[in-house]
């Protein structure tokens, strides 16, 4: 299969780089609109540098393209692509308004091509054996999740993160990973608190889901912070809890609750990651399911109902008051 990348930033890099390594993939180009950028990262992943993407489609004629360009220009550079009769992979969020994400998807299915939605935490290992213990009863029936992602501001070296018109803010371009993920443990939202702070040198929020099942999540995310980046995430149930910690050397913790005759105590159960990135694991999956004609494991509906809820918590910041979904 012959792949493409447009956009050379950071996740440009990590999918032209991902796709470079990938038995039965072909990356046939990499394009950006700033040719230095284009040239650098063709030349480290072995491929052809493209300034326009009607160029590279008509020169190498992909037949999948990984969308990597700031979150304001997704819905035209897939519109492009859909037109063209091009797979598509394209980062989260979608697109800033839910709108223009079932817009997106319309003009992929009316001109018959895929569209896959790169929510990439589903893909960490970690994450993913934390689902798979909740679905398989191991905690029983999860009542609080916790979740936390935290780094330096993105802004700070490409001004249109800073831009609520162009990035939707912490909230929709960096919270959306764990509400999509509290989302796959809890399912359906019912309302949705949030509060925030934002200035020039920091994006704060915390926004509390209340879901259908009565379960509840405290999410928290954070650009400015003057530390590492990190996330965390603690889903606890009526039998136990499972903690995830990117700071611990074992990301993935269980505390096993006892019976009452063990006295109630914890027992640690460390898990390790495979050495497959998370982006490379993802993106294998969406050329698998090209490949086969498969359904992923996120799907356009799944990054409708996270920038929806996203969208939803701004404007709980904006009135000071729960939204009902």
């Amino acid at each position: 299969m012959k792949v493409a990348v447009i956009g050379c930033g950071g996740m440009g890099h990590a999918h032209a780089l991902s796709y470079a390594e990938m038995p039965g993939v072909e990356l046939v180009g990499v394009c950006d609109m700033v040719p230095e950028m284009a040239q650098a990262l063709a030349e480290r992943a072995g491929t052809r540098a493209f300034t326009s993407l009607e160029e590279m489609n008509a020169q190498v004629n992909p037949d999948l393209v990984s969308v990597t360009v700031p979150s304001f220009l997704h819905k035209g550079v897939v519109k492009q692509l859909a037109e063209a009769g091009k797979h598509i992979v394209c980062e989260k969020p979608i697109a800033l308004t839910v709108a223009d994400a079932e817009e997106m998807q319309q003009i992929c299915e009316a001109n018959n091509v895929r569209l896959f939605v790169g929510h990439v935490v589903r893909f960490f290992p970690e994450y993913a054996q934390a689902k798979q213990q909740v679905s398989e009863g191991l905690i029983g029936n999860v009542g609080v999740i916790h979740a936390k992602r935290a780094g330096s501001h993105p802004g700070d070296t490409k001004a249109w993160f800073k831009d609520m018109d162009k990035s939707g803010g912490v909230i929709v371009d960096l919270m959306i990973h764990d509400i999509d993920y509290a989302r796959w443990i809890a399912g359906e939202v019912k309302s949705v608190y949030a509060l925030g702070k934002c200035d020039d040198n920091m994006d704060y929020a915390l926004v509390t889901l209340i879901f259908e099942n009565g379960a509840v999540a405290n999410l928290e995310s954070y650009w400015g912070y003057p530390g590492s980046f990190h996330s965390k995430a603690e889903i606890a149930g009526s039998k136990g809890i499972i903690s995830l910690d990117s700071l611990k050397s074992s990301s993935l913790q269980i505390r096993k609750q006892q019976t009452e005759a063990e006295a109630r105590q914890f027992v640690e159960i460390p898990q390790s990651p495979t050495h497959l990135s998370p982006t490379y694991r993802e993106l294998e999956h969406f050329v698998s399911c090209v490949r086969n004609n498969s359904e992923p494991l996120i799907t356009v509906q799944d990054a409708c109902k996270a920038l929806e809820i996203a969208n939803a918590a701004v404007e709980s910041i904006r009135t000071g008051k729960a939204v009902m979904l």
